[in-house]
């Protein structure tokens, strides 16, 4: 049996109560409220921004293509023209010719022997060479000429006479302003024996205003050129035939007006024409005028047969020689 004291302290272990668990404190409504508004607008502010990444992504895409559309139909203007690339043949053969000097050599040759003895040979050269702001030229002529009248068998050979001797070289520079109108300079001496000239130097400085530039698909061209200038020349005379004897110099000055006109009537056909006229103001007045009219026919790409006809006019010629001069020439022409 159990002590009293034993007793009572089991009996009061089973009737004490267990102590109470702590829980946790109850939300009001009012929180609730509070925390489901901030979840619903931090969902919210999430959607809005996939969208807006959503529309940049699209407005990316739509510059993109709008500037692949503008390359591909925008004129190339930064290109300048001079690296676009020739199209027809005409075009290409003149792509090769810029910046490079485009030679033309002319021969002519008449021999003739037997009961009259006759020989006249004239030669030409025609450079050019065209740059972005220059055109270089020169040109250089000659001829030469003699004749034997004819006779009798047995009769004491007569002597040759001298029917030409002359020769010309002018070089000229031209510094362009625009496509249209440029400055140039120009160089030139001659000599003619026949005419009683020994000698003539001459300077020139001048406006040269081109009108017409065109090449056409089918191979010809179309030009026009009109120099306005002021020469100044000084012409040393000797008379060589019939009697040699000295004569007097003269000084040639003025305003000369120049016209060079060059048309193709094919791309195997083209005429040209190059007419000047100086009236001089010094010494005594004076009028000159010097035509060329040059029809020319391509037979092979650089071989072509050149008629020439040129005119000469001097209102105040050497003492004893005639105003006008006139020659009518065909040669062959060898383009390099």
């Amino acid at each position: 049996m159990l002590p009293a004291h034993a007793f009572l302290s089991a009996f009061l272990t089973f009737q004490t109560p267990a102590p109470a668990q702590p829980t946790a404190p109850a939300q009001s409504p009012s929180a609730e409220q509070s925390a489901e508004r901030a979840a619903s607008s931090a969902e919210r502010a999430a959607a809005a921004a996939e969208r807006a990444a959503e529309a940049n992504a699209r407005m990316a895409e739509a510059i993109e293509s709008l500037a692949r559309g503008i390359a591909r139909t925008a004129p190339p203007a930064e290109q300048p023209p001079a690296e676009q690339k020739p199209e027809t043949p005409a075009e290409k053969k003149e792509e090769a010719k810029k910046d490079v000097w485009d030679v033309t050599v002319g021969l002519g040759l008449i021999f003739i022997t037997g009961n009259a003895s006759t020989v006249t040979f004239n030669g030409l050269l025609a450079a050019e060479r065209k740059s972005e702001n220059w055109i270089y030229s020169v040109k250089a002529s000659g001829v030469y000429g003699e004749s034997r009248p004819p006779g009798l068998e047995g009769e004491v050979e007569t002597v040759a006479q001298v029917t030409a001797l002359n020769a010309a070289l002018q070089l000229r520079g031209d510094r362009r302003f625009n496509e249209k109108i440029s400055g140039y300079l120009l160089g030139a001496a001659d000599t003619d024996h026949v005419r009683s000239v020994e000698f003539r130097g001459a300077g020139e400085a001048g406006i040269g205003i081109i009108w017409l530039d065109e090449k056409r698909k089918d191979g010809g061209e179309s030009f026009l050129r009109t120099d306005l200038a002021f020469r100044y020349a000084r012409e040393m005379r000797f008379q060589y035939y019939p009697i040699r004897s000295n004569l007097a110099d003269v000084s040639i000055g003025g305003p000369r007006l120049g016209v060079a006109f060059r048309y193709g009537i094919s791309k195997d056909v083209s005429f040209l024409e190059e007419f000047s006229v100086l009236p001089s103001l010094v010494d005594d007045a004076r009028l000159l005028i010097n035509s060329q009219t040059q029809l020319t026919v391509r037979l092979t790409k650089a071989l072509s047969i050149a008629t020439t006809f040129l005119f000469q006019y001097d209102s105040v010629p050497a003492p004893g020689k005639l105003p006008t001069d006139t020659s009518l020439s065909v040669s062959a022409a060898i383009t390099f």
